[in-house]
């Protein structure tokens, strides 16, 4: 079997875990918000595409469904928090996509792309408030109210670190200057809505204090191994290397490479010249060759690992705990290069 094939596979085991624990709060979630009534079609069809076509998030319910069974808790019980959680995290990205300016993200046009700054700032506000409704309204499917209490102060946490975060991250814009260290101290703050939904599963399933401990260290990991992925996708695709470079930070693979004395000149004038899309391909080839991307595939082994051997402590779902890990580190980045590029 050749290693395109292998990976394939991995990505659709991946998705099938992902879709089986997670699609039926997804499923809620969408009907909870399509059935509100509004008179705006503006608002209607933003809601609709967001929640129909844009935010297919059945990662964060899985999630807590997979780790709430590892400690011996009813997976069922995640479900009306984890329509909740769905809501306010796509909240969460469509304010962030307007901070960020990201009008395409993959193949698809974000909301702020789609429909405007207005009507994203609008729905976003909408779901925000919708999932904490919701939130509340679990208590009527058997959440005790201390437990919704305590999931709120974990959320009302994440939010406040997640904005320091972002306040942090404004801070590395336009700036050549940047150590990785800098830059994976903003990841690890980035990460915290992930050791939340962690806590939050552990909770739920009345995790003991030293399982819930190892699995919101686990969840920071996973949700640094994710940002970085996401970091290391954004280099091969030409047209976010350029959004990257004009509007957001430079990704973790580019600081690295510029700590290369050889190839660093040759990057700045990259960075510090208007590029264009037939130039940023060449970027990420030299970026690779001054081992940006060895660098960050290091540190991605190095998270996992950790969380690996974090995941040892708890009682069940071992192999799958450590597989959403693992899965995470793929693709082989230099797939995406041309065979020329790949094969120099």
């Amino acid at each position: 079997m050749n290693k395109t094939s292998s990976q394939d596979e991995i990505i659709t085991q991946l998705q099938e875990i992902l879709d089986s624990r997670g699609n039926k709060a997804l499923k809620l979630a969408r009907k909870k918000v399509l059935e509100e009534k509004l008179e705006s079609k503006e608002v209607k069809d933003a809601l609709n595409y967001f929640m129909t076509e844009y935010w297919n998030d059945v990662t964060r319910p899985a999630l807590l469904s997979i780790i709430c069974e590892s400690v011996g808790g009813d997976p069922e019980l995640t479900t009306s928090v984890a329509v909740s959680l769905i809501l306010v995290s796509g909240a969460a990205d469509i304010h962030d996509d307007i901070i960020d300016q990201s009008k395409i993200k993959g193949d698809r046009q974000t909301l702020y792309g789609k429909f405007g700054k207005n009507i994203a700032l609008l729905v976003g506000d909408a779901l925000l408030m919708k999932g904490y409704t919701e939130l509340f309204k679990s208590i009527e499917k058997g959440i005790p109210a201390y437990k919704i209490a305590l999931i709120s102060e974990l959320l009302k946490k994440t939010f406040y670190e997640l904005g320091d975060a972002e306040a942090l991250e404004f801070k590395l814009r336009n700036r050549l200057d940047v150590s990785p260290e800098e830059y994976i101290h903003v990841v690890k703050k980035k990460s915290a809505d992930v050791e939340a939904y962690a806590r939050i599963a552990a909770l739920l399933g009345d995790a003991s204090e030293e399982e819930a401990n190892a699995l919101g260290e686990y969840g920071r990991l996973l949700g640094m191994l994710i940002i970085l992925r996401d970091d290391m996708i954004d280099m091969m695709d030409p047209e976010e290397v350029i959004h990257r470079t004009c509007y957001e930070h430079l990704s973790l693979a580019v600081l690295y490479a510029l700590q290369n004395s050889k190839k660093n000149l040759q990057i700045k004038s990259c960075l510090t010249s208007s590029m264009q899309l037939e130039n940023a391909k060449a970027f990420s080839v030299l970026v690779d060759e001054a081992n940006g991307f060895s660098c960050v595939n290091e540190e991605m082994n190095k998270l996992a690992n950790k969380a690996s051997n974090i995941i040892q402590k708890i009682r069940k779902n071992k192999n799958i705990l450590d597989f959403l890990v693992h899965a995470v580190l793929l693709p082989d980045w230099r797939d995406y290069l041309s065979p020329q590029e790949s094969d120099r």
